[in-house]
């Protein structure tokens, strides 16, 4: 397998346009050729699939960072990095099973373009979506198999440990922003568009809901577009809202303060409960939101105690599947993984 591929890159590779990637049916012919080579290899040298196709992602990263090298330590781009996302392709396909270099290859997607869109964008939008958004299409075959494929990474970065750093500031894969959304978290991206399917799987593996750019909380984003609806709920959009507030100890308003400077209200004054009644108090009567999840009644200690193991499990990426070790009773452990409230 090595030396076939060592011949391929060298000898029909590197003789190919640029741009000969770009397009996705381009790439997909490339994978099904691959797919044909890994199947035949394992075959011949009586090696398992999952070594095979391990062995291909190797001697693509090899390559890709060969030409880094002789580039300055610059991705060239085109057709060089378009090859890992054939390799992911097939990683896929495979199934392979090696954390390390599954890390290997989502380390050196994100040296090269700092985000992961190209991950999420399909599994949130579709498959034609992310075309108008970043000029490029999915290269999976449709969006359920985008979200399976988006579950296969988020399990595999999650096993490697995966965090990336920008701006000073400390990533997970399933948090890392996607630059074509206005820098935004795939979760913030997820409860704007209000799909309760794949925000619950987002918060399963333990996305940050307020772990990004923006200045306004996601949940006080949700409330002031139930605000917009005179009280005709959109279902999906209910039910962002009730899975975030599983995941969180309690809605915090963005309170400015200068703004009730007038009334002299005394220093321990509750401004959240003034402006959770005022502002959603429609919301608040159709209870949507209970009273002990935003400020107007002290939290249920249940539901601190799920928030405060979830944190321990995610310090030690282990959600979701480390709630499955913990010695309790299955009702419990659906509470803790956000399946039940």
């Amino acid at each position: 397998m090595d030396t076939f591929m060592e011949y391929y890159f060298e000898g029909v590779f590197s003789n190919m346009d640029r741009d000969c990637l770009n397009e996705r049916y381009k790439r997909r012919e490339l994978v099904e050729y691959f797919n044909t080579v890994i199947a035949g290899c394992a075959r011949g040298q009586n090696h398992s699939d999952n070594t095979s196709c391990k062995n291909f992602v190797m001697s693509a990263l090899r390559y890709h960072n060969n030409c880094k090298k002789e580039n300055g330590d610059v991705c060239r781009m085109g057709k060089y990095h378009n090859l890992l996302y054939v390799a992911m392709k097939l990683a896929f396909d495979w199934s392979l099973q090696d954390n390390e270099v599954m890390a290997a290859l989502l380390d050196e997607i994100y040296s090269c373009e700092k985000t992961f869109e190209r991950i999420f964008l399909g599994a949130i939008f579709g498959t034609s979506a992310p075309y108008f958004l970043a000029g490029w299409k999915s290269d999976f075959m449709d969006k359920e198999e985008n979200v399976h494929a988006l579950v296969y990474y988020l399990d595999h970065a999650t096993n490697a440990n995966l965090e990336y750093k920008e701006n000073g500031k400390s990533y997970r894969f399933i948090d890392v922003p996607l630059e074509s959304c206005g820098h935004a978290s795939p979760v913030r991206v997820v409860i704007q568009m209000g799909a309760s399917e794949m925000l619950m799987i987002l918060l399963r593996f333990g996305a940050r809901i307020t772990l990004d750019t923006a200045s306004t909380n996601p949940l006080e984003s949700i409330l002031d577009r139930l605000n917009e609806y005179n009280r005709k709920y959109p279902y999906e959009l209910v039910s962002c809202l009730k899975l975030a507030m599983r995941a969180v100890p309690r809605i915090s308003l963005s309170i400015n303060k200068t703004l009730f400077k007038e009334l002299e209200l005394p220093e321990d004054y509750n401004y959240q409960r003034k402006l959770m009644l005022e502002k959603y108090g429609d919301i608040l009567a159709d209870h949507l939101v209970p009273s002990s999840r935003c400020g107007l009644k002290p939290v249920e200690l249940k539901h601190l105690s799920r928030c405060a193991i979830r944190q321990m499990l995610w310090q030690n990426f282990e959600l979701p599947f480390g709630i499955q070790k913990l010695p309790i009773p299955l009702t419990l452990q659906r509470y803790l993984d956000l399946c039940d409230d």
